[in-house]
């Protein structure tokens, strides 16, 4: 049995540290990004069942991250998590995500949700 992929691109670190056990507690192995730049680089060898991923980041914005995700066939099964406290972007980009969620998020909104998302074994 297999333990499914969650990356997390946040650049809070105390955000990404509850996302990050949100996501444990749910049963994912999770690796966390804080920077815009590194998580485009990882796209390319990584296959996560989810992504956690922030609007707001330094060097790349979430945003072309997630054109990114949205672009490349290998993440056609991956389920995208926007998190972002901007309401006016989050409503742009609600469509080109699975699921939009407000800051803040608490623990076991996350937790919940990502529980929903875990594929069947």
């Amino acid at each position: 049995m297999t333990t499914p992929f969650a990356l997390i691109i946040e650049d809070d670190p105390d955000l990404s540290d509850i996302f990050s056990q949100a996501l444990t507690v749910a049963g994912y192995e999770t690796k966390v990004i804080q920077d815009g730049q590194v998580a485009m680089q990882l796209l390319d060898t990584i296959n996560a069942v989810v992504i956690v991923l922030d609007l707001h980041l330094p060097n790349i914005s979430g945003e072309t991250i997630l054109a990114r995700i949205k672009a490349d066939e290998k993440f056609n099964k991956t389920r995208v998590i926007l998190t972002t406290a901007d309401t006016v972007t989050a409503e742009l980009l609600r469509e080109k995500a699975d699921i939009v969620l407000i800051k803040p998020i608490s623990f076991g909104q996350l937790r919940d949700i990502a529980s929903r998302l875990k594929p069947a074994v």
